[in-house]
């Protein structure tokens, strides 16, 4: 299920992550990273897209800083890499620095097949495939989500727990990790499922929320549509955005290098819960997530009382929130 397997052994490497699964696609990349950081706390980190991506540029990111000779590279949309760059990268690919992990990443389709063709040859490669899941296979990414934190799941709860949540891969995410957390040392069986996710509607405004905050307009509207058809109420729906809003902007202003657990005090959030607030923030800034908060205030204020039409301001809170996150 692409936990990361790329993060062991990442330096001196090339690590290539294929596939339209964003979800998994980014947590590949943050388990290069963070393996990269446990080998070297004052590891760099730089980030490119493909598009600008030139020889000498390639060559400046990886080389030593003054800082720290431990780097960690990502570069984006390796379809959209430019003819004249393919042998310089696969050049560096074929010898690749020592201290350097360098993560490529391909948004998945036909476009740049050619260049992952090459890639794929090289020995220094290591390819980590990110596909998008098929329905039959949402109970088992549930089943490896609960086993990551070291619990069991019966077949049943792993069922019940997609047909609560949902399909979105992040939202399962967090939801295993809180179950496996909450009863440690303990099977999950369908009844416990059923006893933090039975409230379907609640479950449901979550999910809408999530997606926004990630910037997933389509998603967001369509979870949004499901959640108010199936009788969630919309007061629900601005409460868990209002949450999000708030987890996010705590973790933007909480002093960086705190662990975890001391983290998700001063957040005010679950420890399963800091790991997602910690990817989903990289697309914030704060004075986007300030705007983003009074807009939800406006949007609560209309849906108890100030505007007539609730599903019109759910949808334009979704467009809102949305938009900031991709202007941030």
């Amino acid at each position: 299920m692409a936990r990361g397997p790329a993060a062991h052994g990442a330096l001196g490497r090339v690590t290539l992550v294929t596939g339209k699964e964003e979800f998994l696609a980014e947590r590949t990349v943050a388990g290069v990273r963070d393996a990269v950081r446990r080998h070297d706390p004052d590891a760099e980190l730089s980030e490119t897209e493909a598009t600008g991506l030139s020889l000498v540029a390639l060559g400046e990111m990886s080389a030593p800083s003054l800082f720290s000779s431990t780097r960690c590279v990502v570069v984006r949309g390796l379809e959209n890499l430019p003819d004249e760059s393919v042998d310089g990268l696969l050049a560096y690919a074929g010898a690749p620095a020592d201290d350097v992990a360098v993560v490529l990443v391909h948004g998945g389709g036909q476009k740049g097949s050619g260049v992952l063709a090459k890639l794929r040859k090289v020995d220094a490669v290591t390819e980590v495939r990110t596909e998008e899941l098929r329905a039959s296979e949402y109970p088992g990414f549930v089943t490896a989500e609960v086993r990551a934190q070291g619990g069991t799941i019966d077949p049943d709860a792993a069922t019940a727990l997609v047909q609560a949540v949902g399909q979105d891969l992040r939202s399962l995410s967090a939801a295993a990790d809180q179950l496996a957390n909450d009863f440690p040392g303990e099977t999950l069986t369908e009844e416990k499922v059923k006893r933090y996710f039975g409230g379907r509607a609640e479950a449901k405004s979550f999910a809408v929320a999530d997606a926004a905050f990630w910037g997933r307009r389509r998603p967001a509207l369509e979870e949004l549509r499901w959640a108010l058809d199936g009788g969630t109420a919309p007061v629900l729906v601005t409460s868990a955005f209002a949450g999000s809003a708030r987890g996010i902007a705590r973790y933007l202003c909480a002093p960086r290098g705190m662990r975890d657990a001391d983290l998700a005090r001063e957040v005010g959030v679950p420890p399963w819960k800091v790991r997602t607030i910690r990817d989903q923030s990289r697309g914030w800034s704060e004075s986007a997530i300030a705007r983003a908060i009074r807009t939800i205030a406006k949007a609560d204020a209309d849906i108890k009382g100030a505007a007539g039409d609730a599903p019109y301001t759910l949808e334009r809170l979704v467009l809102t929130v949305t938009g900031l996150r991709d202007r941030s």
